[in-house]
Parts: structure tokens; sequence; C-alpha cells
């Protein structure tokens, strides 16, 4: 089982008036609007320190599946809509909704393994606050892996949701691929299996739908891999005048690698130049996830050997590691009590034509721990992998931007930096995007960009079926 998290916060004090209890069968924390402690649990529910002000009238603290159930019941007995929380990842605080039910799900962590037997492999339950961390802690003393995504505090709920891309995923395809089946709490306090063979069609938002998702998942079932024998990683970091030749190099080696090769681009503001202008350093980081270590040093050796190396910044040869480990890494470039900001943008361009758009305005960002990060073929286009599912890669190319501070003096310079390399990204602001991390509170079409037309308005009609009444809150919209 994944470890527990200690309850933070003060005792939760008895119900008032306005909002009535859920009953005796809740057995999770209930706090209302206005009660001692409110504020920390509607604080809680988004990871970011950038949190909007939008005010749920209740909070529910789910203890079980039952609790959710229960809830849920509850909400809609009493004309309140329900809102999620699982990790509360979601850049835009998508699970603080005004005049709703803020159900909290970030006490469902646990996570069971179903061991291979001889006639099928193994498989993991995990309930949808568990985080990639722990996941990956669960795993590998079992020689298993799953492609969780690359920041360690991210639940498995918000991103299985939204399509998962995730460490390896150019190999293992979108993390929801390998969702087998989901348990889930309907509109009408129903609990539910789905899966290719039980309601279908639920089971294909689920991989996907993200925040928009009509139902509570409760636990997924989730297909495993054989852990990565070599984990290896190199890295080279150059600065602004080599931008172009370090782009156009690197995206051509980087599609004819191996699929089990990551490779990826950070662009990051720099001390000013010499002459004044804004600085900005470009990293080109690979990791092998192979079979041998031998297989990973000659996957990444076309990285390391780079022909103009020697005019690398700084350079990391290519190096033994692990997920843990690259969980660490991530942790550095997202770290926690910050402020942030971030968007996405599916690009029929390549990424030397998108970064070289950028780069000007990435290097005058206000706050030096903002970046932009653009992995090459993010995700496997094997259709096999991209098969039943809401998620799909819209584009050619992927980048996403975020904007990280501290000083909430600095708020609204570091929201404009956001949408301004957006606007350099997209200049005909008709670029698609992917809804884990899209700037809900950019514009309507948002989460509409996110997906197929064909694709979106099946999720309008999936909705229809299961939630008619929208007792769940859809997409955010500004």
């Amino acid at each position: 089982m994944c470890p527990p998290v200690p309850e933070p916060g003060p005792d939760v004090p008895e119900p008032g008036p306005d909002v009535p209890e859920p009953g005796p069968e809740v057995t999770g924390a209930l706090i209302r609007r206005g009660d001692a402690g409110y504020e920390t649990a509607r604080s809680r529910a988004v990871w970011n320190e950038l949190r909007p002000e939008r005010f749920p009238e209740a909070v529910v603290r789910a203890a079980s599946e039952a609790d959710v159930a229960h809830a849920v019941r509850w909400a809609r007995a009493h004309g309140l809509r329900v809102s999620l929380r699982s990790g509360g990842h979601n850049w835009s605080g998508s699970p603080l909704r005004d005049g709703s039910l803020l159900l909290d799900l970030s006490g469902l962590r646990e996570c069971r393994l179903a061991p291979a037997t001889d006639t099928a492999p193994a498989t993991v339950t995990v309930e949808p606050a568990a985080t990639g961390q722990e996941l990956v802690a669960f795993l590998t003393p079992q020689d298993l892996a799953f492609p969780v995504g690359h920041c360690p505090s991210v639940a498995v709920g918000g991103f299985l949701l939204s399509g998962g891309l995730g460490w390896n995923s150019r190999a293992w395809g979108a993390s929801c691929a390998d969702v087998l089946e989901i348990r889930a709490v309907t509109a009408d306090g129903r609990t539910v299996t789905c899966s290719e063979r039980e309601h279908p069609e639920l089971f294909w938002a689920a991989r996907g739908a993200g925040p928009g998702f009509c139902a509570a998942v409760t636990r997924f079932r989730l297909a495993l891999h054989p852990h990565p024998a070599s984990i290896m990683t190199t890295s080279l970091t150059f600065a602004r005048a080599e931008l172009a030749r370090v782009t156009e190099w690197t995206e051509r080696v980087a599609r004819a690698l191996p699929p089990y090769v990551e490779v990826a681009f950070v662009l990051q503001p720099a001390e000013p130049a010499a002459d004044g202008a804004p600085g900005l350093r470009i990293t080109v980081g690979a990791t092998a996830f192979a079979a041998t270590r031998p297989e990973a040093l000659q996957a990444l050796e076309p990285v390391a050997d780079c022909p103009f190396g020697e005019l690398a910044v700084t350079r990391q040869p290519p190096a033994p590691t692990s997920f843990a480990a690259l969980h660490e890494g991530a942790a550095v470039l997202w770290p926690p009590l910050h402020r942030y900001a971030a968007d996405t943008l599916w690009s029929p361009e390549s990424c030397p034509t998108q970064l070289g758009r950028i780069a000007d305005v990435v290097a005058r960002a206000p706050s030096g721990k903002s970046l932009v990060l653009s992995p090459v073929q993010p995700v496997s286009p094997e259709p096999a992998l991209l098969r039943n599912m809401a998620f799909a890669p819209l584009g050619e190319s992927y980048l996403v931007c975020y904007a990280v501070w501290e000083d909430p003096a600095a708020d609204e310079a570091n929201a404009q930096w956001l949408r301004d390399v957006m606007a350099a990204a997209d200049p005909q602001g008709d670029g698609s995007h992917y809804i884990a991390e899209a700037d809900l509170e950019a514009d309507a079409a948002r989460p509409r960009r996110s997906y197929t037309p064909a694709t979106w308005d099946r999720l309008q009609e999936v909705k229809a079926q299961w939630d008619p009444d929208n007792v769940f809150h859809s997409y955010l919209a500004p």
C-alpha cells in the first residue's frame, strides 16, 4: 500500500446552520464556508500558491469510495454542483468553484498489486490521490514500472484523466493507454465499473477528458511494464546564440533515436549578455529507458557526442539514474510553495520554429525560475497506443510554458509574461492545447481546442448521457 499522509490543519468543527450535514453515512470530514478551518481546506485543494478567488459552499474530504457516493447524492439533493480534487495540481485551480461542494479525494491514495499469474500479467489498482512518486516507490521493488508524470507530486487522478504525458511515453504511449478499468461514482450516486466491455463510452471519456470528466473516479486498474534495467541520462546547456543550431540538430537526431529515448528542450532566462541583452539558456536533455547499460549508452551516444558540444556552457555525460532521481530533478524545476501559471500548445510547426519564435520573450521573463519545456515527440504516434481514448496528440511539436514566482506583487507581470509567450508561439490564436496544463482562464475556447472537433462533440454526448443535470462541474471557463 502507498504510505498514508498525515492530516494537516486544525480539527474540523461541527457543521453550522447554512449547509445541512450530509448524514451519518459520510465518514469523511465536512467543512462549510465560514467554519474555522475552511480556508485551510479550500487552499490545500490547489497545489499552486496562486489561488483563485472562488469559494465552494462546503468541502467534504472523502475517507472511502462509499463517502464519494454518499456525498454526490447529498450534493444533488441539496442543489449543489460537485467539483473534484485529487492531487490539486491543476494550475488553473479547476477544483475551486463558487457555490459548489468540493469533493476532496486526497485521502484516497492506496495502491494494491495483483501479481502476475500463469495466465495474466501483473496489474496495479491505484486510488486517485496516489502520486507518481508514491507509485514509483511502490512498483520499483517489484521490478515493475508505469509512465508516471514527470513532476513527483502529481497525483494519478487528474494526470490519467487528462491523458498523461509521462516518463518514457514515446515508447509506452500516453499513460491512459495503460488504464484497463476504472471505478467511478456517477451523477446519480451509483458506483460503476468501466472498461472496454462495461460502460465503454464512459471508459473512453475517462482516458483524456481531464477536468471535464462527468463522474468521480475512485480507482484505476493499470497495466504495468517491466522496469527498465538501465536508465541513463545526459544533458548539454547552451547560450542563446546557439539556439537555432541546437534545436535544428537535436530535433533531427532525436526523431531517429529508439523510441525508449526521451529528448526534451528546456528554455530558461539567464544572466544578461555582455552587451546588456536579455540572457537565455537552452538545455537539451536525453534519457534512455533501456534493457541493458550498453544499449542505453549506445542510444544516448548521438546526443552525448554533439558535434558542437565544445560550445556547451555545461555538459553532463551519460550517467545512470532512476525514476526516483528523475523526480528529484523535476522537483527542482517545479518547486513547491511557489506561484504558477501555465499554458500549452500543440503546433503543426517544428520545435526549432516554435522555440525560435518565443526566445526573445522567454529571455525577458520577470522570474528567473520560469521556463518553457518542449519534448521532441512527447508521446508515441503508434495508432495502437492511441486507440479508444479521448486524448490525442494534436500537432507535430508541443510546448508547455510555466511562469514560476514567489512574490504576490509580481502576479500581474508573470501572468502577462505567460500570455506574451503563448501569443508569440501562436500568433494566429488558433493552436491546440493539452487539457491537463492549459490556461483555462485565458479564453473559453481552451477546452474545446484541446480536442479534435469529433472528440469534443462525443465528449458532450457522453456528458449529456451520464450527467444530464450538470451535477459535476465541467471545464473551467473565464
